[in-house]
């Protein structure tokens, strides 16, 4: 029997994890325990005492078995994820690479690291070592067979104001409002993520109505973006007091509305578009010339959809590479034709034939 839905499920995450029903979530964010290996109280300069981790979830009595639990975590989380599903996990420089390597173990495909560089970091009071500045994100898939996973590219290509997202996310740490509190007005919980870092992982890597698993729940960071973004959710979280606040905190999220909730798609999954219909709906006619970027050499169309130049004919794809000796070349984008607003690119056509389509 399957789990419902926008659900926190307590207790320890891997009962839980086993409770759950093979290919049953389609991403997983997990933020597990860095096991920190603290030495002792941190000081600031003023002997003030450092709100550090050292709660006992965060301890393992060696790093043997940090990674058999780490190990049985992950195997679980890779059992109930569709066969195109994928994973996120979130460490440090004490237990990233410990992840890394029991991912690839595994079976999981590495798809990218990411860096989340700090915009408030905490100093190194000691002047012992580099401020840690950064954390890791893994994002990884399934398995390497896997044909397909989801990534809205275009959608973050957008969000990054029309330039290619990169690897590393300049993002502050959760702080202010954001930050949750307990009845003494202390942090309730001591690595409480930003909701703009699940944000972004989010908008990236799941279409509305999927499914996000998270075996540590917390204070509920991953299903108040879920729910914000028209995602379902499933917490797991052993902790009740933890549990109780996200539960708080999640009912007092507002969606947005499906409309609002639309992303902008991939070309890929656009209807195909052949450069021939555009002949057939009449916006272009044989004997029409079209242009280079610049102007400066020319085709004409022909009644079957190719293009002609001197004794050089083909495909619109063919004739771009040809007139810049080059490999492979995009004809929608190479090529131009005239119109009262100068030269355009004839992929406006073909958006107007998609708009016929649909």
């Amino acid at each position: 029997m399957g789990v419902k839905p926008d659900t926190i499920l307590i207790g320890d995450c891997i009962e839980q994890l086993r409770s759950l029903p093979d290919a049953s979530v389609d991403l997983v964010f997990a933020d597990p325990p860095y096991n920190l290996q603290l030495g002792g109280e941190l000081l600031r300069p003023d002997n003030s005492k450092v709100d550090a981790v050292d709660d006992e979830w965060d301890q393992f009595e060696s790093f043997a078995a940090y990674d058999r639990f780490t190990r049985e975590w992950l195997s679980e989380c890779r059992r109930v994820l569709k066969p195109d599903g994928a994973i996120w996990v979130i460490g440090s420089y004490h237990n990233v690479f410990r992840l890394g390597s029991a991912l690839q173990d595994l079976g999981y495909w590495v798809l990218n690291d990411i860096i989340w560089r700090k915009a408030n970091p905490m100093p190194n009071f000691k002047g012992t070592r580099f401020t840690n500045a950064h954390e890791t994100l893994i994002w990884a898939a399934r398995s390497r067979e896997q044909k397909r996973y989801t990534f809205n590219y275009d959608a973050l290509k957008a969000f990054n104001e029309d330039t290619q997202m990169r690897s590393d996310w300049h993002l502050a740490l959760c702080t202010g409002e954001e930050r949750l509190k307990d009845e003494d007005g202390q942090k309730a919980h001591p690595t409480q993520k930003p909701e703009s870092l699940l944000y972004r992982v989010l908008l990236a890597s799941t279409k509305a109505g999927d499914i996000v698993l998270d075996p540590f729940f917390g204070t509920g960071t991953t299903g108040a973006a879920a729910k914000r973004l028209g995602r379902h959710f499933i917490g797991i979280e052993r902790d009740e007091t933890y549990a109780a606040l996200a539960k708080k905190r999640i009912d007092e999220v507002v969606p947005a509305t499906p409309e609002d909730l639309k992303i902008t798609g991939s070309k890929k999954a656009e209807p195909r578009v052949a450069f021939g219909s555009l002949v057939e709906a009449g916006l272009l006619r044989p004997g029409d010339r079209l242009y280079c970027p610049k102007g400066q050499r020319e085709a004409r169309v022909r009644a079957d959809g190719s293009l002609i130049a001197g004794e050089l004919t083909g495909s619109i794809h063919k004739m771009g590479a040809l007139m810049e000796n080059a490999p492979a070349c995009n004809g929608w984008t190479y090529w131009r034709f005239k119109s009262d607003r100068g030269l355009q690119p004839i992929d406006v056509l073909r958006a107007q034939v998609r708009a016929g389509m649909q």
